[in-house]
């Protein structure tokens, strides 16, 4: 004897094929939830409702053996497709099982918004944590389907949208409903979908955008210090690409800045740190070198974003193009491409006197660059000297009804003042 697991969708009997519903029809046993039972209320088979699964699998195991028994299990969309049937195949041998998908509520909601979904990420919230959402926003994934729970809802997600402090948009959509005559397809802002009650079944569709060059920034709302990373154009397939408000503060404050200075921003990336000194010295010149065309081009358009005439755009390798610069009261090193001691050694020569480098690092073999060079540096010359610090940052967001940590990755500074 086989289980024959049946997906079925919003529509009902309707949505299933002829042969898949005369093998509904033989059943006798019916398994599913109240809901999917109520498509066949008349039916004669043995019912059995599916609310514990375990329990529900015990009493599946205890028909199996029985002659001439035909078992249906009813569930929706595709099986297996974060469904029922990822559970029987642990339960029972393969050989016992036989799968008739429909189609998945992610199908369709990706039909209804006409979009081609083989690249999308799908992410199911059902029963379970946000972590792999949030890491997903984190990286600025393109396309991403949430199947959620009465926990998790669209609400839940709009709340842990906002939360993140994105430095891109996501275009918010819900699918309720999928498939039935009630079903409803709309695009929310973030703010609506916080204030919406959705039918409880749905589905959230993300979809990342890129912020226009020629959108505005009301610079009157903005602080001094510390400018939200959602105000920077970054990368578009690396968003997360950019030294975060918390520690940019932190690297401001240990660049100990002072007006009319000459800084070296190396390993730019997309110019926060360049365009916040700008606005805080505007008698002072920032050199901003970036090796990217996309990194020089993201510095120049927030350069013109945040009205900062100051920060000269540099597109070139690191240490050759620093011969080519006027000499620095302060460094900050972002980025070195593996040319790290290099880099160090031109910054030594060239920085005037009483100068400042401030790096920061993700990694323990660019610290141990650096730390050796210091090191060396001292010896040759004892009014050099360095001082370290490790930053581990968490930022609250919002879990359902709760508030939680999710942590920002370290990150090592290490300040060398001659």
């Amino acid at each position: 004897m086989s289980i024959n697991v049946i997906g079925i969708g919003l529509d009902g009997v309707v949505g299933l094929n002829e042969s898949v519903r005369k093998i509904v029809e033989r059943a006798t046993v019916l398994v599913g939830s109240d809901r999917h039972l109520r498509y066949f209320p008349n039916h004669s088979a043995e019912i059995i409702v599916l609310e514990d699964i375990l329990e529900t699998i015990v009493e599946i195991r205890q028909h199996l053996d029985i002659p001439n028994s035909c078992i249906v299990v009813l569930t929706s969309g595709d099986p297996l497709f974060f469904g029922l049937g990822r559970l029987l195949v642990t339960h029972f041998p393969p050989e016992k099982l036989r799968f008739y998908p429909h189609l998945s509520s992610v199908q369709l909601a990706f039909s209804r918004l006409k979009i081609p979904w083989q690249d999308a990420k799908i992410i199911s919230v059902h029963g379970r944590s946000m972590d792999e959402l949030i890491q997903a926003l984190q990286q600025g994934i393109e396309k991403i389907a949430v199947l959620t729970d009465h926990t998790h809802t669209p609400k839940a997600i709009a709340s842990l949208l906002l939360s993140l402090d994105l430095p891109i948009d996501y275009h918010f959509w819900v699918c309720e409903n999928i498939g039935s005559e009630d079903e409803r397809v709309q695009q929310w802002s973030i703010d609506e979908a916080k204030q919406e009650i959705f039918a409880p079944l749905n589905v959230v569709v993300l979809l990342r955008q890129s912020k226009l060059a020629n959108q505005s920034v009301n610079l009157a709302n903005l602080p001094w210090l510390g400018i939200p990373d959602n105000y920077f154009f970054t990368y578009d397939d690396r968003p997360g690409l950019m030294t975060k408000r918390e520690v940019r503060v932190l690297i401001l404050a240990e660049l100990g800045l002072q007006p009319g200075q000459i800084i070296w921003d190396i390993g730019a990336g997309s110019g926060s740190v360049s365009v916040e000194i700008a606005r805080l010295f505007s008698d002072s010149t920032i050199y901003a070198i970036e090796k990217t065309a996309a990194g020089t081009s993201l510095i120049e358009e927030n350069c013109r974003r945040f009205q900062v005439n100051n920060v000269v755009s540099i597109h070139g390798n690191a240490p050759d193009i620093l011969h080519h610069l006027r000499p620095p009261h302060r460094i900050f090193i972002g980025g070195s491409s593996g040319k790290l001691r290099k880099i160090l050694g031109v910054c030594g020569m060239r920085m005037l006197p009483g100068g400042m480098i401030v790096l920061a690092f993700t990694s323990l073999e660019n610290l141990h660059t650096a730390l050796s060079w210091a090191e060396e540096r001292k010896k040759s010359d004892r009014s050099w000297n360095y001082r370290l610090l490790q930053v581990q940052l968490s930022r609250s967001i919002p879990i359902a009804n709760l508030t939680r940590f999710t942590p920002l990755n370290p990150v090592n500074i290490m300040i060398i003042s001659s």
